[in-house]
């Protein structure tokens, strides 16, 4: 991600629910040029043109296209967020084993990021590194190790010394190793990825369980 410019944020929060659906259109014609153009060929315009609204329109919420950009950074964050704690939440308490947390984790992570490389890409390389963005992942990724320590340490079978350097290194793979695919802006199996990122840290945990 880039460093943030002036300007990344909203003009203004949309209150009433035909605001709300004029943002929603433009964040989602947004989404597709952004993936089909990339982030150079993108402008204000072609993003207006594709959500069926005027130019002036768009300009009431957001001043130029990082901010619409960094509006869909925020949303993707939110997206994976939701997603890993419904992952991990699945699991049950205390999980039969570390594959009932860690198989779900990785699906969710991978399956949110493998929807659309290209648009991923751009998110992952031009999205301004603003304050709040940096906040928001910063605290999903901490409750995520959190919750992954508390995991470990409820699964049965063998003693992990240190279950919070364990947790961050399992989901920090998960999530550089995702990111590294998506960042290519090109498809890829997220079954294959899915099963290769599985194995390698179960067998992982397996060795930090038995040591």
């Amino acid at each position: 991600m880039t460093p943030a410019p002036s300007g990344h944020s909203p003009r203004k929060a949309p209150k009433q629910a035909r605001s709300r659906r004029t943002v929603g259109h433009i964040l989602a014609a947004a989404a597709r040029v952004f993936g089909e153009l990339g982030y150079a060929a993108t402008t204000t315009d072609r993003i207006a043109q594709r959500a069926e609204v005027s130019v002036g329109s768009l300009y009431q919420y957001f001043p130029n296209k990082d901010a619409v950009l960094h509006a869909l950074a925020l949303r993707h964050l939110e997206e994976a967020d939701a997603a890993v704690r419904a992952a991990l939440s699945s699991a049950g308490r205390p999980p039969a084993s570390d594959r009932a947390w860690l198989e779900p984790l990785v699906d969710a992570v991978v399956t949110i990021h493998a929807h659309d490389p290209a648009l991923q890409r751009v998110i992952l390389d031009e999205a301004s590194r603003s304050p709040e963005l940096v906040a928001a992942y910063t605290a999903s990724h901490a409750a995520t190790v959190r919750t992954v320590a508390e995991l470990l340490l409820e699964v049965p079978g063998g003693h992990i010394h240190d279950p919070g350097q364990a947790a961050l290194l399992a989901v920090t793979t998960v999530e550089s190793v995702t990111h590294r695919f998506a960042g290519h802006g090109q498809p890829f199996d997220s079954a294959t990825l899915s099963a290769e990122l599985l194995e390698m840290l179960t067998a992982y945990l397996v060795a930090k369980r038995t040591s």
